[in-house]
């Protein structure tokens, strides 16, 4: 388990009935991350997925992609740099 809030170097949050734990398997092995709050799990195609800016390695580190749905932008997290760096 890892909680992402302190994994980005945010302070402790107590953990309410809006915390979740999102289970991700990543190279064969299955890492819960603990989250304040889900607000919605969607699909989002290859195509319409673009890779972040260059701008500062520091600010988007952890950042793998961003994703389109209509007319909202998501960041896409690498859950391999964030359970690796």
């Amino acid at each position: 388990m890892m909680d992402v809030r302190l994994r980005f170097g945010k302070e402790f949050r107590e953990y309410d009935d809006r915390t979740c734990i999102i289970v991700i398997d990543v190279d064969n092995m299955f890492v819960g991350l603990i989250v304040d709050s889900v607000c919605e799990v969607m699909s989002i195609p290859d195509g319409e997925i673009v890779v972040p800016p260059d701008f500062d390695q520091s600010e988007n580190k952890f950042i793998k992609g961003i994703g389109k749905t209509g007319n909202e932008v998501r960041l896409i997290l690498d859950c391999e740099k964030l359970l690796k760096d």
